[in-house]
């Protein structure tokens, strides 16, 4: 049965009721409501309104499957592997009712794109990258429909997807919860927001994790004791299989992949701080512009303090696409699924076979860390004034010009590789290499 008002309620793609001060989610939300980011008016063409006006048209039909609705046909339509399924069992999104232990929410998720699919639910729910205005959020109704129809959000979800979890843009986070039995978080215990530099013991709490990871420990597929913050986190180590938790053959996959959700942690976040300096840019240079009819200074004048807006903006992508701070494995980390073979599958690679895809697992996530999002739309999207600058950086990095405390985890053999493999899959930095020798 449809709750009414469901569709505008807000989608939480991932994890937790937050209750944030109304001045604040105000102030952050009026600077991306208002020209020239015009978050809710702006017209988007991320990979769900590219699929929502093929299914307007005509030009797709999406099937509905008694059991799982329409989630089959769009894994399909938005090339979405099925080996992506990671699963959530904490009562902390969207239709938080239909969530527990024994029916966890699943989560798939591509490069730009994340599908929520809840059993019995109401709705699928989406959230998809737009390479100009970030974070887009949508449902779409689980029953059978001559047309189905993709809703976006009209701003319900920003009091939680556009937070200083989600770097102050409508993003994406990864939580980590003390869930009781039923799956209940107990937020007086606190929570953490998980991503590659995150301690792994504090990771996936109100998850389920299927995989190898030797010696280290989670939070995952544990229930929180009486005390709010026990864990027995020996019982819930390096999990094969999950049904003695839950009826796994009632969901697409048996398995929440544990490198599907590292690499989701590292992604949300990536896209994040991509989406922060897309906005951060575009406001300082709208807002020095406007200074500039009033001066009487030259129309396309950039202001001192634009530049340094957009420089800090160039430095904290960098941060995220080197992997800066990113915890160092003590133990190896093997998935459970087909996830690994069918990411690495999808990357770029150069003349050696490399790709920023390639995989560690040993003691960081990736072999090369340098973010294959780097070859996103997203990231092509910013504006030339900071794209610019994060690959001029990135060179001075790669090219040992630059020497930062902060970058001292890449070795310059390292380097060299990142280098390489980017001077071939990347046409306009190696352009950049070009025009300066």
């Amino acid at each position: 049965m449809n709750r009414p008002g469901l569709r505008n309620t807000s989608i939480w793609l991932v994890f937790a009721i937050l209750t944030w001060g109304g001045s604040r989610v105000s102030a952050q939300q009026t600077s991306f409501e208002r020209p020239p980011i015009d978050y809710l008016n702006a017209p988007v063409y991320d990979p769900v309104a590219r699929l929502a006006e093929r299914v307007e048209s005509g030009e797709t039909v999406l099937d509905y499957d008694p059991t799982y609705g329409y989630l089959k046909s769009v894994l399909a339509e938005l090339a979405i592997p099925v080996s992506s399924q990671t699963l959530v069992f904490s009562k902390t999104s969207l239709q938080l009712s239909r969530i527990s232990p024994r029916r966890p929410r699943s989560l798939y998720f591509a490069d730009d794109v994340y599908v929520g699919y809840c059993q019995r639910g109401d709705v699928l729910e989406f959230a998809a990258t737009d390479a100009q205005q970030g974070a887009i959020f949508y449902t779409l109704e689980q029953t059978d429909q001559e047309q189905p129809k993709f809703v976006r959000d009209r701003g319900g979800c920003l009091s939680c997807h556009a937070s200083s979890r989600t770097q102050n843009v409508p993003g994406y986070l990864v939580r980590s919860v003390f869930a009781d039995a039923a799956g209940r978080p107990k937020f007086g215990s606190g929570t953490f927001t998980t991503d590659q530099t995150s301690d792994f013991h504090d990771r996936w709490g109100g998850w389920y994790v299927t995989g190898k990871h030797g010696s280290m420990r989670h939070m995952g597929n544990t229930i929180c004791a009486e005390d709010e913050t026990t864990f027995d986190r020996e019982s819930g180590a390096n999990v094969d299989e999950l049904s003695d938790y839950f009826q796994t053959e009632t969901y697409l996959s048996p398995h929440s992949d544990i490198v599907a959700l590292m690499v989701l942690e590292h992604q949300t976040q990536m896209h994040n701080a991509i989406a922060s300096a897309n906005y951060e840019t575009r406001l300082a240079l709208h807002q020095s512009y406007q200074m500039n009819e009033l001066l009487e200074r030259p129309k396309d004048y950039i202001s001192e303090s634009a530049e340094r807006r957009i420089a800090a903006s160039s430095k904290r992508v960098l941060q995220h696409l080197l992997m800066c701070d990113e915890f160092q494995l003590t133990d190896r980390v093997a998935g459970s699924t087909s996830f690994a073979k069918d990411f690495q599958e999808r990357g770029r690679r150069d003349s050696a076979g490399r790709s920023l895809r390639d995989f560690d697992l040993e003691t960081r996530l990736f072999k090369y860390p340098c973010s294959y999002l780097i070859h996103s739309e997203a990231f092509a999207g910013l504006p030339d004034e900071v794209r610019t600058q994060v690959l001029g950086g990135l060179l001075e990095i790669l090219e040992n010009r630059d020497d930062s405390q902060e970058y001292a985890h890449l070795t310059p053999p390292m380097r060299a590789e990142i280098l390489g493999i980017l001077r071939e899959t990347m046409p306009e930095l190696r352009q950049m290499t070009l025009a300066k020798n």
